[in-house]
C-alpha cells in the first residue's frame, strides 16, 4: 500500500522550475510533519524543507529558491525555482508525527518512492 506518492520530477536546465508534489494517503494525511528529501548519487540523504503546524524550515542551499505548501493535509508539494545542476536528486517526501518537525531522515519511519530531478548546465 503506497502511503505516500511523489510526482512532478523531470529534466529542466539550469535557471528552470519544477513543482514536485506529494500525495498522502488516509492514514498520513494526519502526519503532524511532511518533508522533503534528496539523495544525489554517492551522497547521503539530505533534508531540503519541512513543514508542521503552519511553520516551514528550509536547508540553505535551498532557501529562497524552494517553497514548500501544504494547504490541504494529503498534499505537499515543493516549487523550485532558480535551479540548479547541485539540485539534481532523486527527491523523497517523508511524513510523520514528530514535534518539532525534523530536518533529520532518521526521524521518519514513512517514505515514499521518490522522483527523479535532473537539472542540465
Amino acid at each position: 500500500l503506497v502511503q505516500l506518492f511523489e510526482s512532478g520530477g523531470g529534466s529542466v536546465q539550469a535557471g528552470g522550475s519544477l513543482t514536485l508534489s506529494c500525495t498522502a494517503g488516509t492514514y498520513l494525511a494526519s502526519a503532524t510533519c511532511m518533508a522533503w528529501f534528496r539523495q544525489a548519487p554517492g551522497k547521503e540523504r539530505e533534508g531540503v524543507a519541512v513543514t508542521g503546524g503552519g511553520n516551514a524550515e528550509y536547508a540553505d542551499s535551498v532557501r529562497d529558491r524552494f517553497f514548500i505548501s501544504r494547504e490541504v493535509k494529503n498534499l505537499v508539494t515543493l516549487q523550485m525555482w532558480s535551479l540548479v545542476p547541485e539540485d539534481t536528486a532523486m527527491y523523497f517526501c517523508a511524513a510523520g508525527w514528530q514535534w518539532p518537525c525534523p530536518m533529520d531522515s532518521d526521524e521518519y519511519k514513512w517514505w515514499g518512492q521518490g522522483t527523479q530531478v535532473t537539472v542540465s548546465p
